[in-house]
């Protein structure tokens, strides 16, 4: 019976991990987003292990100490996605179930169409489908939502704002105080910000074509799929959510919940549901 890991070495970098549950259980690796860590799961898990899984939850790219890099290059999707793999193969796992939640999400999206291999199945929440979230830009009001996406492509202004505004933003985003506090104290300088801004500066880079191109079956979800969304998420629309359907050709089930974007700490029960139906339909 394998140990549990604490910590992954991936070239010079090291990701801090959370290693817990039955040992000898099916995997699910639990991907956070931004601004949150490994803490967001810390509902859902327990109710994870209760369902006979292990967790693994990494602190990404950006949010681990041992694994920050300053250059915005280094936080493609193509990169974040091989960080995860970095972790299933310390733990000694060839393939698992995975979870992801807002940015986290994105890079689920991309190891389930890239790496479907090592994917048992894919539980999405709150993030949509790139290539569905792309085409929203010009047929809804998605871009009203994302207008922060474009703010914090400015240089160093967004890392000094959020650095000192970042725990009263969540608060009134709807996210509990402890929560909030937990996140802003991690974050609580520019330089500890760079990282998670580097996520969407990377995504900003990326050439229009790659996802409003014609090679969309580059992309296409082929493993079973749970897509959860809140209908009151401020971020993220319908348009992208209901289309996001398109872009699964495995087995897919698209749960809208009564929530706003902070599924996991505000649902955890309905997110642990999600994640054990997706499992027990493989059994």
């Amino acid at each position: 019976m394998t140990s549990a890991i604490t910590a992954v070495q991936r070239d010079d970098l090291v990701l801090d991990v959370r290693d817990e549950g039955p040992r000898d259980g099916e995997v699910a690796v639990l991907l956070h987003g931004f601004p949150q860590d490994s803490r967001c799961w810390s509902e859902v898990a327990p109710l994870l292990h209760g369902g006979g899984l292990r967790t693994l939850a990494p602190d990404q790219r950006g949010y681990s100490p041992g694994a920050s890099p300053q250059e915005v290059a280094a936080y493609r999707v193509e990169t974040l996605a091989e960080d995860v793999l970095a972790v299933f193969d310390e733990a000694g796992v060839e393939s698992a179930h995975v979870v992801g939640h807002d940015w986290g999400g994105g890079v689920a999206w991309h190891l389930g169409a890239h790496h479907a291999d090592r994917v048992r199945s894919l539980t999405v929440l709150s993030t949509p489908h790139p290539r569905a979230l792309a085409r929203s830009m010009t047929r809804s009001l998605q871009p009203l939502r994302s207008w922060y996406t474009l703010a914090v492509q400015v240089p160093v202004v967004p890392e000094v704002v959020l650095s000192r505004t970042l725990g009263p933003a969540l608060r009134l985003s709807g996210l509990p105080s402890e929560h909030a506090q937990e996140y802003a104290a991690r974050l609580a300088t520019a330089s500890a910000v760079r990282g998670p801004l580097a996520w969407y500066r990377a995504a900003a880079r990326r050439p229009p074509s790659e996802l409003l191109g014609a090679r969309a079956h580059e992309d296409v979800v082929d493993v079973p799929t749970t897509y959860v969304w809140g209908r009151r998420d401020p971020a993220l629309g319908r348009a992208a959510a209901e289309a996001t359907a398109e872009h699964v050709h495995g087995d897919y089930l698209f749960l809208e919940l009564d929530a706003g974007h902070w599924l996991p700490e505000l649902h955890p029960r309905e997110v642990a549901g999600a994640v054990l139906d997706r499992v027990g339909h493989l059994g």
